[in-house]
């Protein structure tokens, strides 16, 4: 049988190419160099680059970034991250130049951009050169694979398939099918009860001497901060509360192996879990790095140590095959869909090879997002919550429930704050909550238990209950699975349930529905639901500056006409809603317990997540109904609310009504720690520093220890570095900070004069991104790359791993760059802050303003925030650096927030710019 005519064109392909002879491409953002077919160096402009890119396919690294550079919608290009992403699936790599480079262990100098050609010409034949090896790791099934992204006309996909070809593939597996290939969870026994047995401080210290290392140099702040954290890891001595420690911990006191001490040697002993739970993705990999010098042996740390997110983390199975299957048919009816071949083609290939799955933070090529779109990859994931468990074929192979029953087991699990505050609330009372729990990055305890409890009756909330509900409801590409699919099975003979659930799904038909964003705003509600969003966005509207790009909100008071009659009409509805769904969730907990002799496991766990599902759904209708109910009514006083209309550069995206808790850490104290038996809490910024030195108010405020009947204990380790000698403060006074050109002008200035290495700050993604335009040019005509949190299509995790990979690069950031970044060195010696970070006026930031103390509220918080932007500056004893605010009305008290000792000087810009050439001559 011949072989079809694509698969002809590909070998013709493969044989009418040599590599070494492509044209390769460095795309900056004034101008683009070339390495021609001859091995000659040209450079151009970018019109005429794009016109030569246009013609025919160059050798590039990044191909999104290249194609937003030379204005051109998409280009065809022989993508080097592309190449890395099939040829080394699961491999981290910073997606660069450098990294590439580096990934690949080559010995090339980067110094110009003809030396970078070279360099990813020798990173292609490397690659290349990987494939055709007998030793080749990643055989497995990349041939399928390969040939699918060929036929999508994949530019490497002939060079790939000949490369990988060179050697037989023996395991047989079919790359496309990739969960044939994945090993399936083993289910044992449920882990013994934890012990109970204390960890005292010469144990903490005996760990912490092995985790550190034969001769390595005792730090006494580190060995003071671990014994003081054994308090959470001693059997709980009051009933009412659990043994909690708040530790302030300097940078550089090396807290995170100082809490790690105690909390392996309590797991040891009492053969149980300790959860570390951090606020940011950047903690949590410098986490996972700690724990290597705890398990030096991987296999072992596969075991003991896991680090676990919400399944929304997770790639899904199903969804890939479904994906797949789709990709697939597409294919076969015509041309098209070549971008989705192209990007399951890499899904498949890092799904064979993944470590646990997780594809928002693990090892999942993270620039895929900006090549394909980022709804792309989350819908590849079980982010809606529709999973079938063991109804569905991939159970047994189902990352997330390997990392579930891996975290059983483990001895130390790493979690983010939203899963554990999420977990303890969604659980309240289940006696597996882990006991022992250490909040790192405590500063922000406050800000996850503000999200966990607050509610939002909104229409995007709506229409994605309607989608778990009712699933698909009209044609398209969504693979959303109704509830009907997921339980209908278990309810086969259950007549009363039955009827429930068509109950369930009739009363959900209120709900939002496809296309209600257009007819809330349109002024063409269909439904109670949409009528109450339509009058919501209306008063919204009526009392807001609607000029703007961003989100606006209005009070709740003096309704406009019309709005408190459709909200109580909605709660009717909702309401209507809510009694089946509780209804229906009890059924299923019956059944449970009238057929528990004859439910094998599998039905068991079936029967218990969905109940579970259905009542957690259940109760937020409840609550939707009661403050819809309520609305123009007396709220309680713990509760703040207000309405919103959601938007995105200008255009709306949801509306809503806001209801929050005035203080969160009132729920968190009584959900999350009084379930514990020992908490840390932990942060180098837990107190607000223009307290009294023992004044530890703000920290118990901030963290919900005010709450709890027993104190906690405390202390606060201070910093080994010198800032006073290391570190200087400028105030500039004369430029405008209104003025976007004169900001712009003075961030060119500084990280010019510092030679890069430089973290520009921002309190608005509006003004980023303006400077961005403003300085990017100049800063590339000296050689110093500029990276951009909400400009390049790059996750903040990788952008600040590039950012210290690249000694002499800058960064510019908001909020998320801000906190929990560890630059050491010189790749960060210059932080610029655009104007005081003072919190935002928002209606939930006025009453908490009114409840906790006024303008020293404002002020505890901004001072917090400098708090935190400074600690990123000194990360190792010998690093230096500068800190300029770029805001001449900064209040004198805001500065207690800095180290003591270190200089403050109110300067004009030229002699800031003077400063930081003195300060750092050698990259003057």
């Amino acid at each position: 049988m011949l072989p079809p005519m694509e698969d002809l064109v590909v070998s013709a392909e493969a044989e009418s190419i040599i590599l070494d002879q492509l044209p390769v491409a460095v795309v900056g953002v004034r101008h683009v160099q070339f390495l021609t077919e001859d091995g000659a160096f040209e450079v151009t402009g970018l019109d005429e680059a794009a016109e030569r890119i246009s013609r025919a396919p160059h050798i590039l690294v990044n191909r999104v970034i290249a194609a937003r550079r030379l204005r051109l919608g998409s280009i065809r290009a022989f993508d080097a991250l592309e190449l890395y992403a099939f040829v080394r699936p699961a491999r981290y790599c910073l997606p660069t130049v450098q990294g590439l480079r580096d990934a690949l262990q080559l010995d090339m100098a980067l110094d110009s951009d003809e030396d970078r050609c070279l360099c990813i010409r020798e990173i292609v034949l490397r690659l290349i050169a990987d494939m055709e090896a007998q030793t080749y790791r990643y055989r497995a099934g990349g041939a399928k694979v390969a040939m699918m992204m060929a036929r999508a006309a994949w530019p490497w996909g002939p060079h790939v398939l000949r490369a990988i070809e060179t050697y037989a593939d023996h395991s047989r597996e079919d790359g496309l099918a990739v969960w044939s290939a994945l090993s399936e969870w083993e289910d044992g026994g449920p882990p013994p009860k934890p012990g109970d047995e204390g960890v005292d401080a010469d144990e903490a210290k005996s760990r912490l001497a092995e985790l550190l290392g034969q001769g390595a140099e005792s730090r006494e702040g580190q060995v003071r901060y671990s014994a003081a954290a054994v308090h959470a890891f001693k059997p709980r001595e009051f009933e009412e509360g659990p043994n909690l420690q708040l530790l302030e911990a300097g940078t550089g006191t090396g807290k995170t192996l100082g809490y790690i001490a105690p909390a392996s040697r309590w797991a040891e002993k009492n053969d149980g879990a300790v959860w570390l739970s951090t606020y940011t993705k950047n903690l949590q990999r410098q986490l996972d790095q700690e724990l290597s010098k705890l398990y030096p042996d991987p296999r072992i740390k596969a075991k003991r140590a896991v680090i676990r997110k919400g399944r929304e983390n997770y790639a899904c199975l199903l969804n890939i095959e479904e994906t797949l299957r789709a990709v697939m048919m597409r294919a076969q009816a015509g041309p098209g869909g070549e971008r989705d071949r192209l990007l399951i083609g890499l899904v498949l290939r890092w799904a064979r090879f993944t470590r646990d799955g997780d594809m928002i933070g693990g090892d999942f090529p993270s620039w895929l997002g900006g090549h394909f779109g980022v709804g792309r990859i989350a819908g590849l994931t079980d982010r809606r919550g529709e999973c079938l468990y063991s109804a569905c074929a991939h159970f047994r192979k189902c990352f997330v429930e390997k990392t579930a029953r891996k975290a059983k087991h483990a001895d130390l699990v790493v979690a983010n704050h939203a899963l554990v505050v999420a977990q303890a609330a969604t659980r309240f009372g289940d006696p597996e909550l882990p006991k022992r729990l250490v909040f790192d990055e405590g500063h922000h305890v406050f800000e996850a238990a503000d999200s966990a409890f607050s509610v939002r009756l909104s229409g995007l909330e709506g229409a994605e209950l309607r989608r778990w509900l009712r699933g698909k409801e009209q044609g398209g590409s969504t693979r959303a699975r109704g509830l009907k699919s997921r339980v209908d099975e278990l309810v086969a003979d259950d007549m009363d349930a039955k009827r429930l659930l068509e109950e369930v799904l009739e009363a959900a038909t209120i709900l939002p529905s496809d296309n209600w964003l257009g007819r809330v705003t349109g002024a063409a509600a269909m439904t109670r639901f949409e009528t109450f969003l339509m009058l919501v966005r209306a008063q919204v509207m009526a009392r807001s500056d609607a000029r703007g790009p961003h989100s606006l909100e209005a009070t709740t008071n003096d309704p406009i006409e019309g709005l408190t009659d459709a909200a109580h009409a909605l709660a009717e509805a909702l309401k209507n809603l809510a009694h089946p769904m509780q209804a229906l969730a009890n059924a299923l907990l019956r059944r449970l317990d009238e057929d528990a002799d004859v439910l094998d496991s599998s039905a068991r766990g079936r029967l218990e997540t969905s109940a579970r599902s259905v009542k957690q759904r259940a109760d937020m209708v409840t609550t939707w109904a009661a403050m819809a109910d309520g609305f123009g009514g007396p709220l309680p006083e713990e509760f703040v609310e207000w309405l919103e209309v959601d938007r995105f550069d200008g255009r709306d995206r949801d509306m809503a009504q806001c209801r929050h808790f005035i203080d969160p850490t009132k729920p968190f104290a009584d959900v999350v720690l009084d379930q514990a038996h020992g908490v840390v809490i932990t942060s180098a910024t837990l107190r607000d520093k223009a307290a009294e030195e023992n004044d530890w108010t703000s920290a118990d405020m901030r963290t919900g220890a005010q709450h709890l009947p027993i104190p906690p204990k405390r202390l606060s380790v201070p910093s080994p570095f010198d800032y006073a000698t290391k570190t200087k403060v400028l105030i500039v006074g004369d430029v405008n900070k209104h003025d976007p050109g004169q900001v712009a002008a003075a961030y060119r200035s500084l990280f010019l004069a510092s030679g890069g290495g430089a973290l520009g700050l921002f309190t608005a993604i509006s003004r980023l991104r303006v400077t961005y335009e403003h300085i990017v040019g100049p800063l590339e005509d000296m050689d110093i790359p500029l990276y951009a949190q909400h400009v390049d299509p790059v996750d903040t995790a990788t952008l600040v791993d590039i950012f210290r990979d690249e000694a002499h690069a800058c960064l510019l950031g908001t909020d998320a760059v801000r906190d929990g970044v560890d630059v050491p060195g010189e790749s960060l010696r210059l932080i610029v802050f655009d104007r005081v970070p003072w919190p935002r006026p928002t209606l939930l930031h006025r009453a908490r303003r009114a409840a906790f103390g006024g303008r020293h509220y404002d002020e505890m918080l901004t001072r917090l925030k400098l708090a935190q932007a400074y600690g990123r500056l000194v990360r190792r004893a010998d690093d230096k650096g500068l800190f300029i605010m770029l805001d001449g009305q900064t209040p004198t008290r805001l500065l207690d927030a800095l180290p003591a000792g270190v200089e403050v000087a109110r300067v004009g810009l030229a002699e800031a710019v003077q400063t930081v050439c003195e300060f750092f001559p050698q990259n003057a």
